[in-house]
C-alpha cells in the first residue's frame, strides 16, 4: 500500500511540473523508502506528458522490415534475460518494459546470456531487419568477449551489421537516425522511433504460452 501511495504522489508531482529528482527524493523520504523501492519510483513513474510522448514514438516489429536498427547492447540484453529468466521486471507507465536490477555497469554473462541472446537475434532476423548495429560501453568488463559473440550469432542468421565498443554509447544512439532499440529514458526522448524488444519477446513468449494451453500475461 505504502509503494502504491508513493507512486501517486509522485506522479501527481510530475504532472505539476516538478522536476523528477526533486520529486522523487520528497517521496522517497516521505515514505521512508529504500534503495530498491527509490529506483523502482525512478524507472517506473512519469508523468503524462512523458507517458504520451514515448508511446508517440514506439514502434512495433512490422516497421521494422527493411530498416536499420541500433541496438542499446546492455540494456536491451539485460531486460531480455529477466524475461527469460520470467522475473526480475515491470512494465514502467510510460509503456517501456525494464529490469529492476539497473546493473549494466558492473554486468556479468551468465547462464541465461546464451538464450537471451538468440531471443534477440530470432526476432530481428523474423522481423526482417535491413541492418542492425549493436552498441556495447567499452568500460564494462567482457564487452569484447560479448561483441564477439553476437557477431558470430549474427553471422549465423546472415543479418548484416556489426558489434560496436563505445564510450558514449548514448550519444552513439541518439545520433543514429534509424529505429532505435532501448529503454532508457534520455535516449527514448532523443529519438524519433524506438522499438522495446524485451517487451516484444515477452509478448512472442505469452503467445506461445496461451497458444499451449498454459496461459500468459503480457
Amino acid at each position: 500500500m505504502t509503494l502504491k501511495m508513493a507512486v501517486e504522489d509522485l506522479r501527481y508531482l510530475l504532472n505539476r511540473g516538478y522536476r523528477k529528482r526533486v520529486a522523487l527524493n520528497f517521496v522517497a523520504n516521505h515514505y521512508l523508502l529504500g534503495k530498491r523501492e527509490r529506483n523502482y519510483l525512478a524507472r517506473y513513474v512519469f508523468s503524462d506528458e512523458t507517458r504520451k510522448r514515448r508511446l508517440s514514438r514506439l514502434v512495433g516489429p512490422d516497421s521494422l522490415r527493411g530498416s536499420t536498427v541500433h541496438i542499446d547492447g546492455y540494456n536491451v540484453l539485460i531486460g531480455t534475460e529477466s524475461v527469460i529468466g520470467g522475473e526480475g521486471f515491470f512494465i514502467a507507465r510510460d509503456g517501456f518494459l525494464r529490469d529492476v536490477r539497473s546493473v549494466s555497469g558492473s554486468y556479468r554473462m551468465g547462464e541465461v546470456t546464451m538464450r537471451a541472446l538468440n531471443a534477440i537475434m530470432d526476432f530481428l532476423s523474423d522481423s526482417g531487419v535491413k541492418e542492425v548495429f549493436f552498441y556495447f560501453d567499452r568500460n564494462v568488463s567482457h564487452s569484447g568477449r560479448l561483441r564477439r559473440i553476437v557477431e558470430e550469432l549474427m553471422d549465423s542468421r546472415e543479418l548484416e551489421g556489426r558489434a560496436i565498443l563505445s564510450s558514449c554509447v548514448d550519444r552513439r544512439l541518439k545520433e543514429s537516425g534509424g529505429v532505435v532499440a532501448t529503454a532508457d529514458g534520455a535516449v527514448i526522448d532523443s529519438v524519433e522511433m524506438v522499438i522495446d524488444i524485451p517487451h516484444e519477446i515477452l509478448r512472442r513468449i505469452s503467445k506461445k504460452k496461451a497458444q499451449n494451453g498454459d496461459g500468459g500475461t503480457d
